[in-house]
């Protein structure tokens, strides 16, 4: 690689940090924080500055900020969580992703978290969550929930779906008639948070134990990653009480990681779930996760975000794909040019296509 204009690549992602405010909170408060209900429910650690790791054919090539600063990665998270989901198809755990959700999950207890009382749902029951009960839930299947197109109905953890991201008309959050499971595509953390709930079901055991014992332990992760849920998703699961973690940092929680770790996963999806000559995760959840949608081309499975048709990140490859968090946080990952790139806290999106220009001119073979 040329090394002057990988230098330029890297001062181009310093020069482009995020304006919002390193105090998360109060970042949260001037964003997500003013959508109805939108009050945070799980920590939001202070974010540092500017921060990558650049990996090319498995070897560090560059740094830049500190990479080994664990901060929230917000809706990359989404990306360990379809993972979890995907081991569990692998282990037969899930028969099928196009199996209804419904028959995976009973009736779950919701648990008193250091004696506090409930943190009642709405609509619901105080101490039960039957998340897939109604007629329109029945008919949701996994692949629809990893995809971001199941139109889920209800609340959870106090967030009604309709109140992530509201639409301008209040008089239809609650109204509308709902969409057929695959027909539209909405980017939806209540929706997320629910699938997290089903995944936790069906392995019967806290999924940041399941993902530090098949992923994070043997790529070589650090022992600081943490993953989070909220301050009342917590339930009885086989007699303990277990919390639900979140997918993302919408309304706090979610991965708090370094970007070393984020690279190592990044560098396992780019191997296409091999480390070291071990399948991890299959060969074939891969090509899953990289299939979008008809109705949202450049989504895979949660949070894949493919560039089809080079629509997502125009100066990369079709086949590069991008692990995506708010704040923005990225996991760049390239197979025809054997390339991740982490990148933290950088301002929009147009701004990683020009540090992804700059990057890919600076590879000289």
């Amino acid at each position: 690689m040329d090394s002057v204009k990988l230098a330029e690549a890297i001062a181009f992602a310093i020069s482009k940090e995020s304006k919002s405010p390193r105090d998360l909170e109060l970042n949260h408060l001037q964003t997500f924080g003013r959508e109805p209900l939108g009050d945070a429910i799980g920590p939001l650690p202070p974010r540092g500055g500017a921060t990558g790791v650049i990996v090319r054919r498995g070897y560090v090539v560059a740094t830049w900020g500190t990479p080994t600063a664990n901060e929230i990665t917000n809706s990359v998270t989404k990306s360990f969580l379809s993972t979890v989901v995907g081991l569990a198809v692998d282990d037969g755990r899930i028969r099928n992703v196009r199996d209804t959700v419904a028959p995976y999950v009973p009736p779950i207890v919701r648990a008193r978290p250091n004696g506090t009382v409930f943190s009642r749902d709405w609509p619901g029951t105080d101490k039960l969550l039957m998340p897939f009960d109604s007629p329109h839930n029945r008919t949701i299947t996994w692949d629809d929930l990893l995809r971001q197109v199941s139109d889920w109905e209800g609340t959870l953890w106090g967030k009604p779906e309709w109140a992530d991201r509201p639409a301008q008309d209040a008089s239809t959050w609650t109204t509308r008639a709902r969409k057929t499971p695959g027909s539209a595509y909405e980017y939806n953390d209540t929706r997320v948070n629910v699938l997290a709930l089903a995944a936790l079901q069906v392995w019967r055991r806290p999924l940041p134990e399941v993902l530090k014992e098949r992923i994070m332990d043997p790529i070589g992760a650090s022992t600081t990653w943490r993953w989070y849920g909220y301050d009342n998703s917590w339930i009885v699961l086989d007699g303990r009480e277990v919390q639900s973690v979140s997918g993302g940092g919408h309304w706090g929680g979610g991965m708090v990681i370094n970007a070393w770790d984020m690279a190592r996963f990044g560098l396992l999806t780019l191997r296409r779930g091999n480390w070291g000559g071990k399948q991890l995760l299959s060969d074939a959840w891969v090509t899953q996760a990289l299939t979008p949608t008809k109705v949202e081309p450049t989504y895979g499975y949660m949070n894949w975000f493919v560039n089809t048709d080079r629509k997502y990140v125009a100066s990369a490859p079709p086949q590069a794909f991008v692990h995506v968090g708010a704040g923005n946080n990225y996991i760049y990952v390239d197979p025809v040019n054997d390339v991740v790139a982490v990148v933290r806290w950088m301002d929009n999106g147009q701004s990683l296509n020009g540090f992804v220009e700059r990057l890919l001119g600076a590879i000289q073979r």
